[in-house]
């Protein structure tokens, strides 16, 4: 039986009415100095603003006896409030609310509790200086003063007032407003008894007296689009990489062999039937990972699964920059399929997009009705090719809140790296700006002084935080030093795709034959720079998109030609110095371009077309031979593993060169014939005498080709040519490339390799 504590002269201040009425209309930045419980005059003043309510009653929940307290009315709009004499702190309760209709809500009054954020975090947050800062702001279920809920906390500094809204108060903005925590522009509130799996937005008032509704930008789980609320969630997962991790710690990436597959999650396959719906994580992990062990890809990167509104932005156009898209599973869904990945040695890079984001409302533009995240002036602050709204790198908390998104894809999923797209739109102020549509740094430049900052204290904290990940930029200009260290006045990333290198090559192969010899220094020219980056060879998804028609309709010729040309430059690719990328399909010739809404045309392998299948076996062989030949990829970023044989054959579109490791113990010769003639008694120069196997000849009849080549063998003749002390003459096979080895012990390997897979 509970005893009721009267009320009857309440010894209660008077509140100011110009402090009611900042509460009433949604715009008091410390509700909680009103609400919630207060030391007053030898008692307890508790008060709670419920719109609507007939009643409410404290119920006292820290007393040995059950004892309760009537509310008073004071303000027609729903503010009530009562006074609990000879009663001091700690004092906890319940509110007990009825609403008309006798529904009665019975919970833990949020304003009892004090703020979630510490001193530290709110200082390093406003420095932009917290490296974990996903751990702080946004939703985090947690257990205070013995009670679960959770604690939000947003960044809207210019904001008049803030609410919690969700599944969890029907929505309703004027029940759980959040206080700011100094000039910090922090707001927070802890609400108890919300749970995992809510559903929530922030209802912001701003200073021209706008509502705003938007999702959280540091939200860990979003609803499946096109819904746009954010939802709690905390990860369980327990992972099983432990082994996978501790090796990528204490490797060089530069100095081993990389082989990426990259892939759209939606589109890659598909169920027909279920409605041709995409796998989910959960379904892709064992489907994916035996593909790229049976292909032999090192590792897979994923087009951006950050949450996205619109699928046609294949996930660029990013609004949720710490959530997993929702499309294919949890958060944990997630990481299982990195887990999966891992355990099967095959390393995850995600691309990241801190360059732009949408102007979707509910998302970061005009966060808290002024341009928060991004520039206002539209010079600054908008991409015109995208339509877009473009980050305000010069902004210590903007630059903190990439800086954590970054962190958080590293630390809180185990990502072996980042591909930065776009880095070209953020080095430039004038990128694909016409005159007077862009503003001039503080030195009159066209360089983006506070972009190239974040960029390098981005990739120097990862690499710092994170050793052995791959910081990759897509960056297509003459930038200098990209891929090179901070100290040594790089921009700070690990690797850089070699946008001309790929232009060249395909513009070459585009090329029908009798052409070629005219176009011969497009194959040689890059080999002058190859060595000043450290380079990726990137055939991505977007020279498959747009009209570019894909790599098998690329190609010039009938079908076979088509099929040999192609078949030719991914031999050439991947003997090239430079780590590997190979967007999803071209590995067997997709010969539409992708579309995003399909399936991948895996049919294609099924229906009796031999060049499919063999080009599928060609990727296969490559990427197996690339891995155990040592020459082929050790000194990727030197000129010292790197010899050339034979760059003045353009009438016979015949090239040919060297690769070796750091100390010379083991080489790989490379020979291509760009040409639909085969070569008979093409002599051509070798580095030491003895036999040299054929590892690879892109013509076999395995491939789909004509099976001209070498019977697997050839024995050099002390003829010095090309440079070199010995040679051998040997036959080119059409439209061919052909890999010769020198090392015994790698081509026992081999012989090995082969034995164990067969």
């Amino acid at each position: 039986m509970s005893t009721s504590v009267m009320n009857k002269s309440a010894p209660v201040k008077a509140l100011p009415e110009a402090q009611i009425n900042t509460l009433l209309s949604l715009r008091c930045v410390n509700p909680h100095e009103i609400l919630g419980a207060h030391a007053e005059n030898n008692g307890i003043v508790v008060r709670a603003y419920r719109p609507e309510a007939e009643s409410i009653q404290v119920l006292f929940t820290s007393a040995k006896e059950k004892k309760s307290a009537q509310m008073e009315r004071i303000h027609s709009s729903g503010l009530f409030e009562v006074f609990i004499p000879k009663i001091s702190f700690p004092f906890s309760y319940d509110l007990e609310v009825q609403y008309p209709g006798g529904n009665t809500f019975t919970f833990r009054d949020p304003y009892e509790f004090l703020p979630t954020l510490g001193d530290l975090d709110v200082y390093l947050a406003s420095e932009g200086r917290h490296e974990n800062l996903w751990e702080k702001l946004g939703a985090h279920p947690l257990n205070m003063n013995h009670t679960e809920g959770v604690a939000f906390a947003l960044w809207a500094p210019h904001a008049e007032g803030v609410s919690v809204i969700g599944d969890f108060n029907n929505w309703d903005g004027r029940l759980h407003c959040m206080r700011r925590i100094g000039a910090s522009g922090i707001w927070e509130i802890f609400l108890p008894d919300v749970s995992q799996g809510a559903r929530y937005k922030y209802e912001i008032r701003t200073n021209s007296g706008q509502t705003l509704y938007k999702t959280d930008p540091f939200a860990q789980a979003m609803e499946n689009p096109p819904q746009t609320a954010s939802v709690v969630f905390v990860s369980d997962y327990d992972w099983s990489d432990r082994q996978w991790m501790h090796r990528r710690g204490h490797s060089d990436p530069w100095k081993e062999a990389c082989s990426i597959y990259e892939m759209h999650l939606g589109s890659w396959q598909h169920r027909p039937e279920e409605g041709h719906r995409p796998l989910s994580y959960r379904e892709l992990a064992p489907v994916l990972t035996n593909y790229l062990l049976e292909m032999g890809f090192t590792h897979v990167e994923f087009l951006p699964v950050m949450e996205h509104p619109f699928s046609g932005s294949w996930g660029y156009q990013v609004s949720g920059y710490f959530a997993p898209t929702s499309r294919f599973g949890s958060p944990d869904d997630f990481r299982f399929l990195v887990d999966y990945l891992h355990q099967h040695n095959i390393g995850v890079i995600v691309d990241w997009v801190p360059a732009h984001f949408p102007k979707d409302a509910f998302a970061l533009g005009r966060f808290d009705g002024t341009a928060l995240f991004e520039h206002l002036d539209p010079r600054q602050g908008e991409h015109p090719d995208w339509g877009t709204f473009v980050f305000n790198f010069g902004r210590r908390e903007v630059k903190n809140f990439l800086m954590a998104s970054a962190l958080h894809w590293l630390s809180e999923y185990h990502i072996d790296g980042l591909r930065v797209d776009a880095v070209a739109s953020m080095l430039y102020l004038d990128y694909s700006r016409q005159e007077g549509q862009w503003v001039p740094n503080q030195h009159g430049g066209r360089e983006n002084l506070e972009a190239i900052e974040f960029l390098k204290e981005v990739n120097a904290v990862c690499h710092r935080r994170h050793p052995g990940i791959l910081m990759i930029a897509e960056e297509s200009t003459a930038w200098p030093k990209v891929s090179q260290a901070t100290e040594q006045g790089g921009l700070g990333f690990g690797f850089k795709w070699n946008m001309g290198w790929m232009h060249d090559t395909l513009e070459y192969f585009a090329k029908d034959s009798i052409y070629r010899k005219y176009h011969h220094h497009m194959l040689t020219f890059g080999l002058q720079y190859a060595f000043s980056e450290n380079f990726i060879l990137p055939i991505s998804h977007d020279e498959v998109v747009h009209g570019k028609g894909s790599m098998l309709g690329k190609m010039p010729g009938d079908t076979w030609q088509k099929f040999a040309n192609l078949r030719a430059f991914y031999a050439w690719m991947w003997a090239h110095p430079g780590k590997k990328m190979l967007f999803m399909g071209c590995e067997f010739g997709q010969d539409r371009e992708w579309n995003h809404d399909q399936s991948l045309d895996w049919h294609l392998l099924s229906e009796g077309i031999p060049g499919h299948r063999g080009l599928l076996k060609l990727i296969s062989d490559l990427n197996r031979n690339y891995r155990n030949q040592a020459s082929l990829w050790q000194c990727d970023f030197t000129e010292d593993g790197f010899i050339w044989l034979d760059t003045q054959n353009a009438d016979n579109n015949i090239f040919a060169f060297i690769r070796k490791t750091v100390n010379g113990d083991s080489y790989t010769i490379v020979i291509a014939n760009l040409s639909p003639s085969p070569k008979d008694g093409y002599r051509v120069g070798l580095p030491k005498p003895g036999a040299y196997q054929e590892i690879l000849n892109s013509d076999a009849e395995i491939y789909g080709g004509s099976n001209m080549g070498n019977y697997g063998w050839i024995h050099s003749e002390n003829i010095n040519w090309q440079g070199q002390p010995c040679s051998a003459s040997v036959t080119l096979p059409p439209l061919g490339v052909i890999w010769l080895v020198s090392e015994a012990a790698d081509v026992l390997k081999l012989q090995e390799v082969a034995i164990l897979e067969h």
